[in-house]
């Protein structure tokens, strides 16, 4: 990839749902901030591509943020398949085994019909290929960045589900002739 590349990873908005649930790609995202999304807005780089996961909430986001993302299912958060549409308590208390094997190594650990965090790297390293040189805004989800933070960190899977990624929050990683560098991770923006 020639030239360098300047991304803006924004998570989404909070989903407007149940707290505790792994909640599907149709769930709606939770503008009411208006402030914080304005603000978030106002440190985006102008002119800059734009690119969201297929999620509703992320779209939804990107349109708060006044952007009209092109959509990269590369992007999308991490497939918890048979899990999905479910509250974590629930399935902790009737998950039995299959649930606590995969908190026992979230990284490499796959649900029912779903994937495993070491799988959403390999998506998201072949979505990060598909940005060229200049400015990008990423909407996306938590797992998205942390799976780019994990690439341009060169992280084991493991390491990298340790970063905390809030709702709304900005991430800044570039891609430069040299390698990668990150400027800020999961910074608040009010």
């Amino acid at each position: 990839m020639e030239g360098e590349t300047f991304l803006w990873l924004i998570r989404h908005a909070p989903v407007e749902g149940v707290a505790g649930t792994i909640h599907a790609a149709d769930a709606p995202a939770d503008l009411a901030d208006r402030t914080q999304l304005e603000a978030l807005r106002q440190r985006l780089p102008r002119d800059a591509a734009s690119y969201a996961s297929p999620s509703r909430r992320t779209v939804e986001t990107a349109r708060a943020l006044g952007l009209e993302p092109g959509l990269v299912p590369e992007f999308g958060e991490q497939d918890f398949g048979d899990w999905t549409g479910r509250r974590h308590d629930e399935l902790a208390a009737v998950g039995g085994e299959t649930y606590a094997q995969f908190w026992s190594d979230p990284a490499r650990g796959r649900p029912p019909d779903g994937e495993s965090f070491e799988d959403q790297i390999a998506r998201v390293r072949l979505g990060l290929a598909r940005i060229g040189a200049g400015s990008a805004t990423l909407v996306v989800h938590s797992g998205t960045i942390r799976a780019a933070l994990c690439i341009a960190l060169d992280l084991t899977p493991q390491v990298a589900l340790r970063f905390v990624i809030d709702p709304l929050s900005l991430t800044r990683i570039d891609r430069l002739a040299t390698g990668w560098r990150v400027v800020s991770v999961n910074q608040q923006v009010s």
